[in-house]
């Protein structure tokens, strides 16, 4: 399996379960949208973010087919004015590289500097995925375990709407 073996790992010991889906590299949405075809599970969007100051980060997760920009998320988020992360950051602080963010990044945030904000519509989500920290693979848990999984990383998170209007 494609990824990062510390994932594997820490999901073995949490005892959850995926299901684990190979493709071609699927760096955005669009691309992955094309393997996602017979993968029945909810799948994210996944963005890095970092304030004006540069001295927090955020991850946000949402349904990928919402579109929302930056400036909505700001509104939302009520965080002040957000960037996008830069791709030294990302390394940094999920261990990711551009193309593959998720949230299974946050086992690499030693120090938890990480904020989570995950849509509240997820909630109603029996199955959700991600890439498992590289984009040429696709990992369904449930909504629960994913729960599990956050929970044990240690990161402060909270729940936002994210509804278009």
């Amino acid at each position: 399996m494609n990824g990062q073996p510390e994932l594997y790992k820490r999901l073995d010991e949490l005892q959850i379960s995926f299901e684990y889906y190979e493709h071609p590299p699927a760096p955005t949405i669009e691309i992955a949208m094309q393997y996602w075809k017979n993968i029945n599970a909810t799948h994210c969007k996944n963005l890095f973010f970092r304030n004006h100051k540069g001295n927090k980060h955020y991850l946000v997760i949402f349904e990928h087919n919402k579109n929302l920009d930056i400036h909505s998320l700001e509104k939302i988020l009520k965080q002040g004015k957000l960037s996008f992360a830069s791709e030294k950051r990302m390394k940094k602080h999920l261990g990711l590289s551009p193309g593959s963010v998720s949230p299974f990044g946050l086992i690499n945030d030693i120090n938890k500097e990480v904020y989570l904000f995950i849509d509240e519509n997820l909630k109603n989500s029996k199955t959700i995925s991600f890439h498992p920290n590289i984009n040429t693979a696709s990992l369904v848990i449930s909504f629960e375990n994913f729960m599990k999984f956050i929970n044990s990383c240690g990161n402060s998170y909270e729940f936002i709407d994210i509804s278009e209007k």
